[in-house]
């Protein structure tokens, strides 16, 4: 069975959204290592619209981060909107998810091939959590407060516990801290 991953960088006041307003010069070869390791058993990814024509946007033209670029230029994408059509999907490797996007996802579980991740979708990431199919979280946390975004987690969210299953605090300070669902 295949792995359900997500890895979101994270400020210290929980702050997920737009975090190349906040992560400054944070960015260190640890957490290049911890990338690369993750982007080396990906094979397919999850994406929601909004992240989608984001990164669309920029990554296949990219002059920075080509590392990053190689990977999520190549890698199978699956993008799940109930406003976009096959035809506006026009970044490589990338298809609408057609039906429920949780049950999507258990097929693809079920299948063979490498980890999934769930990147550029904060709501995907929040239904996978809560639906007991992401088998783990990494929370990367700069140390800076950024003062306005979206949070991963809002008031009102079910209690869910987790298990931290690895930390560690890289030399720019920032703590990279895995989870995943008890029970």
């Amino acid at each position: 069975m295949r792995k359900v991953v997500a890895g979101l960088f994270h400020s210290v006041d929980g702050v997920v959204e737009a975090p190349n307003e906040f992560q400054f010069n944070s960015f260190d070869a640890e957490l290049g290592e911890e990338l690369g390791g993750v982007m080396g058993n990906v094979s397919t990814v999850l994406m929601g619209r909004v992240g989608y024509q984001e990164w669309a946007g920029y990554w296949p033209n990219a002059k920075e981060d080509l590392d990053f670029a190689g990977f999520i230029n190549g890698v199978q994408k699956y993008v799940a909107s109930e406003t976009l059509s096959p035809s506006d999907l026009t970044w490589s490797n990338a298809h609408l998810i057609g039906g429920d996007f949780l049950d999507f996802v258990r097929d693809l579980k079920a299948g063979e091939g490498g980890d999934i991740c769930a990147m550029g979708g904060i709501s995907l990431v929040r239904q996978l959590v809560f639906a007991g199919l992401m088998d783990e979280l990494t929370l990367i946390t700069h140390p800076v407060i950024a003062g306005k975004g979206r949070h991963l987690f809002e008031p009102g969210d079910p209690t869910t516990r987790l298990e931290l299953v690895r930390a560690r605090t890289t030399s720019k300070g920032n703590v990279v801290q895995a989870y995943r669902r008890l029970g």
